[in-house]
């Protein structure tokens, strides 16, 4: 006969040690996979950096798009709105006159107003009420007709604003997703930067603050960028401008004059010139004519990074840009802004 005996249950000492040496497995796994990724470089973080940040300035850029979107529909709507009030006004009036119209025909007599006419004794009378009845209801039609004309328009204007505020609704949303996508991207970067010692960080703003010292230093020698003729006058007035904000601090959305991103720095420029170009790099290549580099003089716009970034050409190779966040306005070799792509010469 088969024995039935249930299964002897392992005791609570081994439970713990198989625990134990579970746990310690794991331990040893997650070294394992520890040691098989390396901490990154300071290069390495640093070219991971540009990269976030670039990243950023695209998202920035749309962000800026949906934004001055938002801004243009907004007024729009308010137009509408104030349209929409006026004619319902207008409508009221009308509606008023014909009311009016309708209470002196009913005060005359209070009867149909041709059986009244046909009572009338006085043939002459009767000639001379039948005209004014005539130019009565002539007045009623034209009154009918405005009032009719009337309604339709604040019904087109009333769907107009409909639409138009299902519009804003979708941009404030994109809005948003674009504003946390640049928080993202600058939240990754500066967990990135935090990995460094404090010593690699030092070395990078060392390395930072050299290279904006020697492009100020090329760029307060006249003799350097004095030589090449500005695009325009309106180009020299913008840079001329740009140069006076040296130093300001780079802020995603910034249009100045505390702080600015890179295509709020060039509308801004532009605008002392009394020029007005668009908010974002990818409508600022369209304020002018697209030129090559080989083409490029003092006061074009210049883009980068498959319009990612946009300067201002100062001469000589150099741009004047808002370049990052954590950097400020400054002039830089162009060999430092990553993939030339075009330049623009604003009309």
């Amino acid at each position: 006969m088969a024995s039935h005996r249930r299964p002897k249950q392992p005791s609570r000492t081994r439970v713990t040690v198989l625990t134990a040496t579970a746990a310690a497995a794991v331990a040893l796994t997650s070294q394992g996979a520890a040691q098989a990724a390396p901490k990154p470089s300071k290069d390495e973080v640093k070219s991971k950096v540009d990269k976030l940040y670039e990243d950023a300035e695209r998202a920035t850029d749309k962000y800026n798009g949906a934004k001055e979107k938002q801004e243009k529909l907004e007024k729009q709507i308010g137009d509408l709105q104030d349209k929409v009030a006026e004619g319902q006004e207008d409508l009221n009036d009308l509606r008023d006159g014909l009311g009016s119209m309708a209470s002196a025909q009913y005060r005359s007599g209070g009867i149909d107003p041709s059986l009244q006419l046909f009572l009338s004794s006085d043939p002459d009378d009767y000639l001379d009420k039948a005209s004014t009845l005539d130019q009565l209801s002539s007045q009623q039609v034209d009154s009918l007709k405005k009032i009719q004309k009337k309604q339709r328009d604040l019904a087109q204007q009333r769907k107009e604003a409909a639409g138009k505020l299902d519009d804003l609704a979708d941009t404030r949303e994109e809005l948003g997703k674009k504003k946390r996508e640049v928080q993202g991207k600058l939240g990754e970067a500066q967990k990135l930067l935090n990995t460094l010692t404090a010593k690699e960080k030092s070395d990078l703003a060392a390395k930072e603050k050299q290279r904006a010292s020697r492009a100020a230093d090329r760029a307060d020698k006249p003799a350097d960028l004095g030589d090449e003729a500005p695009a325009s006058s309106r180009g020299a007035a913008a840079l001329n401008a740009a140069a006076t904000q040296l130093g300001k601090p780079y802020v995603s959305g910034g249009t100045g004059p505390n702080s600015y991103d890179c295509s709020g720095l060039t509308q801004w420029a532009y605008a002392q010139a009394d020029v007005s170009i668009t908010r974002t790099t990818y409508t600022q290549q369209n304020d002018g004519t697209r030129i090559g580099r080989g083409a490029l003089k003092p006061g074009d716009l210049v883009f980068f990074n498959n319009l990612a970034h946009v300067g201002l050409y100062a001469g000589n190779g150099q741009v004047l840009h808002a370049p990052k966040p954590g950097a400020v306005v400054r002039y830089e070799a162009m060999e430092y802004l990553g993939d030339f792509q075009f330049g623009v010469r604003v009309a």
